[in-house]
């Protein structure tokens, strides 16, 4: 068998997205499961840091420098350098990220391989990789594997814990493959959002509000629960919608998947379509005036009360604590 490889992706910033690391410590125990090498692929305008970063998680890394991407999407380039390094593998695994996805169905259509997308796990069984996939909103779990022996995952983010291997890899520098393979799409401009909050997706603490904050007032006291716990704010996909709060912040099936280590619940019912987005938080705390809302099912700790009574108390005990 030929192996397993990791197609990393780069941040904006250089450095190696955090799926990324996620993805090379679950194909590493994959690798291990099978007994076969897993490696990966770094391609960027500048992939320095990132293919040294992702060394410390897989024992080989090859490092592909493509100075056209500083001004392209990377997905078609990442695709053909991809399509070229699977000659010598069985299986691509990606972050189901806008760019892995793209990059996973442009492989797709040129390998003819199979795709088992938004995996939420993956084990080693008879010979294969098992992936374990969330369907119909959430409701179902599904157990899929690879008719013809060779296939491309893309796995969610914060289903697996990034964990170094014991010794840093090895980096590689290849030329990569100047073919073009499918054309290319150049960036015309770039939008940043201003805020410098972190991503949701990598906050520690998240406070999020569903529809019982009542609008977007509502959320200032959200805010002021996030700011004194030093988190970051949430919101179900009814606050979204509703347009009290951006889509950035949209967590849940058709959002953001989290992984905190404390989620606090506002006015969140917890259904089963925001359940699949923050259900693996280390400690879920919810507030809420229903008792029997779905929420206090899988809540590790549930308040019956009025949110807006509940939590300034708790804001002010905070700030007086830190004072």
């Amino acid at each position: 068998m030929a192996g397993i490889v990791v197609v990393g992706e780069v941040g904006g910033d250089g450095h190696l997205a955090r799926i990324s690391a996620e993805v090379a410590t679950l194909a590493r125990s994959l690798g291990s499961a099978a007994g076969v090498a897993v490696r990966g692929l770094v391609v960027a305008a500048d992939p320095a840091i990132a293919a040294a970063e992702l060394a410390r998680y897989l024992p080989n890394v090859e490092s592909v420098a493509a100075p056209e991407l500083a001004d392209h999407v990377p997905a078609q380039r990442i695709a053909t350098e991809a399509v070229r390094v699977a000659a010598d593998a069985d299986y691509l695994v990606l972050g189901a990220s806008p760019d892995g996805r793209d990059g996973a169905g442009i492989v797709s259509v040129l390998l003819g391989w199979g795709v088992l997308a938004n995996a939420t796990g993956v084990t080693w069984e008879d010979g294969g990789p098992v992936v374990e996939m969330s369907v119909f909103g959430g409701r179902l779990d599904t157990w899929s594997g690879f008719a013809a022996g060779k296939g491309i995952v893309t796995v969610r983010p914060n289903v697996v814990d990034a964990t170094e291997q014991g010794s840093v890899g090895r980096v590689t520098t290849a030329a990569g493959d100047g073919r073009e393979l499918v054309p290319t799409v150049r960036i015309v401009e770039r939008v940043a959002e201003s805020t410098g909050a972190a991503p949701i997706e990598e906050a520690r603490i998240i406070v999020s509000g569903g529809r019982g904050v009542g609008g977007p007032d509502g959320f200032r006291i959200v805010e002021e629960l996030a700011e004194a716990l030093g988190g970051a704010v949430g919101a179900t996909r009814a606050a979204v919608d509703a347009g009290w709060i951006p889509y950035a912040q949209q967590i849940g099936q058709t959002g953001k998947i989290v992984k905190p280590a404390l989620y606090v619940a506002l006015g969140i019912s917890g259904a089963i379509q925001h359940k699949v987005g923050m259900q693996t938080a280390g400690t879920i705390v919810a507030v809420n005036r229903d008792p029997d809302a779905p929420i206090a099912d899988f809540a590790d700790l549930v308040v019956i009360g009025d949110l807006f009574e509940i939590v300034p108390a708790v804001v002010g005990a905070l700030r007086a604590r830190s004072a």
